[in-house]
């Protein structure tokens, strides 16, 4: 099997009929759903940003990253220290500072994690990852393991007049989609440049790639500075919705959960990230709203529970889709377009 293939880079004609309907239905569902529930799809499409931002990395380029939460914190924090306690601070500054803040740490640390392999490029980038951890966490001037909570949404306004206000949750939806677009097709496009075809390259075949003469660190930095940059972003909108950062969305699990996100989804083609990134979401959220049952005279709390279901779900996806859902789908799409054409050779 081809690279391209096994890691999905070509999207069937089904699944790109179906990431249209999904564009669809995400435009159309602030009409039809609650604040509640436009809440959470927000929150889907940010951890969507955060998702395809690893998958710059762990599905193109090969380089599997533990330490990436650090870079999405990172954006956070930057916005909640650019905020004044009394005002909102303007969209248009604060947004590329946080964002290049993200891309400066990860440029600074790619310097010295790029270098190493293998199970040496996992385990460096986790400690890089768990000293920003603890450098916030055990700090009260960063705000300490409390956090810092942003007062104000950032303002969208230019000389006096402001353009949409992020306050209203139904406009906020709509700047996170934009994103959401934004980011999925500069990352299709440049998945398809040169440069792209170079990391996949890279992920195929290092040492190849390096006897023709191209300079494997370099574009394995470059990859890595603008993956963190990108999980910046979506820090950056997490924290504008939120209005609370705090350590631990650059702890580990947040990177496990993008791991399994992209894992899920499938890896290779970031719309593989997006629909994993949702799935996992609203699997999670499911999870954790399993009633009480009475077992044997006990009263068992299943959503208590919630991470032995969703380690259990995640093993079986691997098991029986080991190319994620996307490659399940694009499975049955060819089985069925197959039977189909033998059918019609028959009559």
């Amino acid at each position: 099997m081809s690279a391209p293939k096994s890691n999905l880079e070509i999207l069937p004609r089904s699944v790109q009929v179906g990431l249209v309907f999904g564009l669809i239905a995400l435009l159309a569902f602030p009409f039809v759903g609650s604040q509640f529930y436009m809440d959470m799809v927000t929150r889907m499409m940010i951890m969507a940003i955060f998702a395809m931002s690893l998958d710059l990395l762990q599905g193109v380029t090969g380089l599997v990253s533990l330490g990436h939460a650090a870079y999405f914190g990172l954006a956070g924090y930057a916005l909640a220290f650019l905020t004044p306690q009394n005002e909102a601070v303007s969209l248009w500054w604060t947004l590329p500072v946080s964002v290049l803040a993200s891309a400066l740490a990860a440029f600074i640390i790619g310097i010295f994690v790029v270098r190493t392999h293998g199970i040496y490029f996992i385990m460096v980038t986790m400690a890089f990852a768990q000293m920003v951890f603890y450098l916030f966490f055990d700090n009260k001037a960063l705000g300490g393991s409390d956090g810092l909570y942003i007062n104000f949404k950032p303002s969208t306004a230019i000389a006096g007049m402001s353009l949409f206000d992020l306050d209203n949750k139904t406009t906020f939806y709509y700047f996170t989609l934009a994103f959401v677009i934004i980011v999925y097709i500069f990352l299709r496009r440049l998945l398809w440049s040169p440069f792209g075809r170079a990391l996949a390259g890279i992920r195929v075949n290092e040492h190849r790639m390096r006897a023709v003469g191209f300079a494997t660190f370099s574009y394995k930095l470059t990859a890595f500075t603008l993956a963190g940059g990108l999980a910046g972003l979506a820090g950056y909108l997490w924290g504008a919705q939120s209005g609370y950062i705090n350590p631990e969305l650059m702890g580990f699990h947040m990177s496990a959960h993008a791991i399994m996100m992209i894992i899920l989804g499938g890896m290779g083609n970031f719309a593989g990230a997006v629909v994993g990134a949702f799935t996992f979401e609203y699997v999670l959220h499911a999870f954790k709203d399993l009633p009480t049952i009475e077992l044997a005279g006990r009263s068992i709390h299943l959503g208590k529970h919630w991470q032995l279901w969703m380690g259990s779900f995640i093993v079986l996806v691997v098991l029986f889709a080991p190319r994620g859902l996307l490659g399940l789908f694009s499975l049955k799409s060819r089985r069925s377009f197959a039977a189909i054409s033998t059918k019609a050779s028959n009559d």
